[in-house]
């Protein structure tokens, strides 16, 4: 293996490491729930979810699991749970 590839893989072991990196902008998944299958992204600064919880209440398990996920990896304003989450 040539050592510039060698020193990518090491880099990129140290990055993935190092989450607060890492900012999304935008995010688009396909989340399988527990009785059905739903589109969550994030896009245009806000949550979106195509389940009917959301629709109602801007946010759902499907946006609160990411943000949990995600963590440090979203901007300031994708963090929207009021509540604290127990692991």
């Amino acid at each position: 293996m040539q050592s510039s590839l060698i020193g990518k893989i090491e880099k990129a072991k140290r990055y993935a490491q190092e989450t607060d990196r890492i900012t999304f902008s935008e995010l688009s998944v396909n989340f399988r729930g527990e009785n059905n299958n739903y589109i969550t992204e994030y896009r245009d600064g806000k949550w979106h979810c195509s389940c009917h919880f959301f629709s109602s209440w801007d946010l759902c398990s499907h946006t609160m699991a990411l943000e949990r996920i995600l963590g440090s990896m979203l901007p300031d304003q994708a963090r929207t749970t009021q509540f604290e989450l127990t692991s």
